[in-house]
């Protein structure tokens, strides 16, 4: 029984979501942001502070390869964040292809009739939980 966090690391937003304590099941829980896109003190502390309170054992960050696979700035954002969540927490942190989850996302929520001005609110969260969801199907 093990508690895994995901995560949808963008721009200025990180997107997080945790397993239920089977680790069955992924639930969005809520969408950090920040100001500028390199000051990542605040969100850090942040997610620790979410590690703690959901006792979460393992990390999984999604890893946005281009259609072709290939690897973009983004996924090297990514990466280079997984590798500081592994230093600062000592969890195990794994890359997870994320390819279509964004897309996804807002397909969901266009289903769920958001309108186009509040889905950027939960398009990270949701993603979040599908990249988890994703991970946690596969084992």
């Amino acid at each position: 029984m093990m508690r895994i966090m995901g995560l949808d690391f963008g721009a200025r937003t990180v997107g997080v979501a945790v397993s239920d304590p089977l680790g069955l099941t992924a639930q969005g829980v809520e969408t950090v942001r920040r100001e500028n896109e390199n000051q990542l003190r605040r969100t850090l502390a942040r997610l620790e502070a979410l590690i703690a309170q959901y006792q979460v054992e393992k990390i999984v960050v999604g890893y946005p390869k281009h259609m072709n696979g290939d690897i973009g700035e983004r996924a090297e954002k990514s990466a280079a964040f997984a590798e500081k969540l592994r230093k600062r927490t000592g969890l195990p942190v794994e890359l997870w292809d994320e390819r279509l989850t964004t897309v996804a996302a807002d397909r969901a929520l266009i289903e769920a009739g958001v309108r186009r001005e509040n889905r950027k609110h939960y398009v990270d969260k949701i993603a979040a939980v599908l990249i988890l969801q994703g991970y946690l199907d596969s084992l």
